[in-house]
């Protein structure tokens, strides 16, 4: 057939591209669009994204922490006149710790949801070391065992560590850091207004009296102190906060003010229309100068400055501080959602383009490969079946067949384009040319060597066989020991010889010129087996059941238990006896055994041995080696026969085994099993052989 590729034809003009520009084509948008947009705006929205969900989370943990600050201080403040009086067990006091309680669960729960920065996992730290401060703290809160204002200040620990987490808000987005400093300052301006309100009261309810000495100067040092810190904490805010906060601030302070102002009247109303008389209290700003002047709790009274007045116009402040802190931290969690919302859906959308663009560029690469894929799977779908049917199929026909007869030609694979795909396939053609004309090449080769073989055996064995006649003749005319016994050495150094020539003729592939025409004992035949061993006399039968062997086979079985007991009796001590036995299995299969005493092989060397007994190879320059092994696998592939060496049972030596099918034994008539044959087939079971009962044997190998 000739070389010359088929004539291209003309279709699509991107049939003919070359290799590399066609995945060039495919690949350079969806690389660019990967690289480019997938690279710097999905990655950037997606950090933006996770900045903004950090933020979140840090929101709603300053508004966990703003609320418990705010409650526990709150806790202090209305525990003081049921504290002071003595009533420890007061249901305010109660009321108002199970709130507290109740916000640090809350805390908690937003503390296992925040960012695991170590800014936050530091100030956290904080908070817990000031929780352990607070059972000690309202067990003794007013109590008789603490003085001035260690009670108010006690609570600090607690408050102070939550209101400072309001300095991380606005984590990852830096549009909201300001937040976080305006809202501390309204928490300190809280934190100012509330120890005033409970310093005050504690003040107007305390019998100063009980007081001890210098203790009554540094309550009111302390409540001037945090007046003085009020201001404070506003000018801090309005460092920090913006047009519209002020505007917030100052309109929550008028409408406390306001709302104070509106009570005051209330109260008079209800006094007068009860018939009795109210002093009106002044504006919160005097009434804390009023005592912070150390004036004695009747001259506050005459004032209308009592702990209840006072009291309720300080919360007034304190719930205006605390709305500023709900709205902050509320504005600052909405603008958080907004970022994050935003961020999200620009994260989303830029997906979304960069696999859009993906798309088109995968669809526009698949339209360029369709041209590509049909000669690829052509020449796949080729390149296998001539590997794997068509190339086996011509080596085993010219391996079997006689040279010569066998059609050579190759047909080529139907790829008719220029580019490197009918380039390979045109290659591939001349590949599977060169294979199929080397093979028929050695076939020829094999051939030539077997007839070379089979003539020089058949020469040989005609030889041999006129020999073995002669020393027949010469032992039965010799009456003289010395010399019988040369002949007898010299008939076994005969036989051997003749077993070589066999083994040329079963390497060439020929069968035995003489065919044994009639069933034959299996004891005969392993004794006709020993008989070609030089050490006959160290072979030991035992245990043989009577069975006969198809005359067909009787020559072979010689052949293959003589090759077998050589090897067992060549490599063992002279001094051991080489133990054959056999036994009948239930499915009509007979075992032989044959067990020497020798030096044994590696786990490897046997593995091998055993992997060519069960696949004969071709013939080749190893027969030189291993002839035994290569005529054993022969004669046993022949009839069916399976054949393994195993370690012996004792660690020593080794032992070959021969599983005879049915198809060349049977039972001789009227035999039955002996309890030998039964003793063995335990034996063997115990064992194990493959396709038998028992575990798999260690693969064979040849000595």
């Amino acid at each position: 057939m000739s070389n010359t590729p088929p004539t291209a034809r003309r279709g699509l003009w991107t049939r003919n591209w070359r290799v590399a520009r066609k995945l060039q084509a495919i690949l350079l948008i969806p690389v660019l669009v990967a690289l480019v947009l997938g690279g710097f705006r999905v990655k950037h929205s997606v950090d933006t994204w996770q900045d903004a969900d950090d933020a979140v989370r840090v929101a709603e943990l300053v508004q966990a922490a703003n609320k418990y600050a705010s409650d526990a201080i709150n806790e202090r403040d209305v525990s003081v006149i049921p504290l002071v009086k003595g009533d420890r067990t007061s249901s305010v006091v109660a009321k108002a710790r199970a709130i507290t309680d109740a916000d640090a669960k809350k805390f908690d729960e937003a503390v296992k949801r925040m960012p695991q920065s170590a800014g936050l996992l530091r100030r956290v730290q904080l908070v817990r070391a000031g929780e352990e401060q607070l059972p000690p703290a309202r067990a003794n809160a007013f109590s008789s065992r603490t003085t001035g204002v260690q009670s108010e200040e006690s609570y600090h620990a607690v408050q102070h560590p939550l209101m400072e987490i309001s300095n991380e808000l606005g984590y990852g987005i830096r549009s909201q850091a300001t937040f976080g400093r305006t809202l501390y300052a309204a928490s300190l301006s809280q934190a100012a207004e509330s120890l005033i309100r409970s310093i005050g009261t504690h003040l107007l309810v305390e019998d100063r009296d009980k007081l001890a000495k210098g203790e009554l100067q540094t309550q009111l040092a302390s409540f001037s102190s945090y007046v003085y810190l009020e201001q404070i904490g506003l000018q801090e805010y309005a460092g920090f906060a913006d047009a519209a906060d002020m505007a917030r601030l100052t309109k929550a302070l008028t409408d406390a003010e306001q709302q104070g102002r509106e009570q005051v009247a209330e109260a008079q109303t209800q006094a007068e229309a009860a018939g009795g008389t109210f002093v009106a209290p002044p504006s919160l700003a005097k009434m804390n100068t009023a005592i912070a002047s150390g004036q004695s709790a009747e001259k506050l009274a005459a004032q209308g400055i009592t702990p209840e007045t006072f009291f309720a116009a300080s919360t007034l402040s304190f719930n205006a501080y605390r709305a500023i802190e709900v709205d902050l931290a509320g504005t600052a969690l909405a603008n958080a959602h907004v970022v994050a919302d935003d961020a999200r859906n620009d994260a989303i959308a830029n997906a979304a383009l960069v696999l859009t663009a993906i798309l088109v560029a995968f669809l526009l690469a698949n339209w360029v490969a369709r041209t590509m894929s049909t000669s690829m799977r052509r020449l796949s779908t080729s390149a296998h079946e001539i590997a794997e049917q068509r190339l086996p199929a011509l080596l085993t026909q010219l391996t079997r067949a006689i040279p010569g007869r066998v059609d050579a030609q190759v047909a080529t694979i139907p790829i008719t384009t220029t580019d490197e795909i009918g380039e390979v396939a045109r290659a591939f053609d001349h590949v599977h040319r060169e294979a199929v004309r080397l093979a028929a090449e050695q076939a020829l080769l094999r051939a030539n060597i077997n007839t070379i073989f089979s003539n020089l055996a058949r020469r040989n064995q005609s030889l041999i066989e006129r020999q073995l006649a002669l020393i027949t003749s010469l032992e039965g005319k010799e009456a003289d020991p010395d010399q019988l016994s040369n002949l007898f050495r010299l008939d076994h150094l005969a036989t051997r010889v003749r077993r070589n020539g066999e083994n040329l003729l079963v390497l060439g592939g020929e069968t035995p010129a003489q065919q044994w025409d009639q069933p034959l004992p299996l004891v005969d035949v392993i004794r006709a087996a020993a008989s070609e061993v030089e050490q006959y006399e160290r072979v030991q039968l035992s245990g043989v059941p009577e069975a006969q062997i198809h005359g067909r086979a009787v020559t072979d079985l010689v052949h293959l238990l003589a090759e077998l007991l050589e090897n067992a009796t060549t490599f063992s001590s002279p001094h051991s006896m080489v133990q054959v036995t056999a036994a009948r299995l239930p499915d009509g299969r007979i075992m032989i055994e044959m067990h020497d005493s020798g030096i044994g092989l590696p786990p490897e060397e046997l593995a091998d041995i055993n992997h060519h007994l069960a696949d004969p190879p071709t013939v080749d320059v190893a027969i030189s080696q291993r002839m035994g092994l290569y005529v054993v696998g022969r004669l046993a592939d022949r009839h069916g026969i399976r054949v393994q060496l195993r370690p012996s049972n004792g660690g020593q030596g080794i032992t070959a085994l021969a599983m005879l099918p049915d198809t060349i034994t049977y039972r001789s008539p009227g035999a039955a099993e002996s309890d030998a044959d039964t003793l063995a087939l335990a034996a063997f079971a115990e064992a194990g052989f493959p396709d038998g009962p028992g575990r798999p044997y260690e693969a064979w190998d040849e000595r």
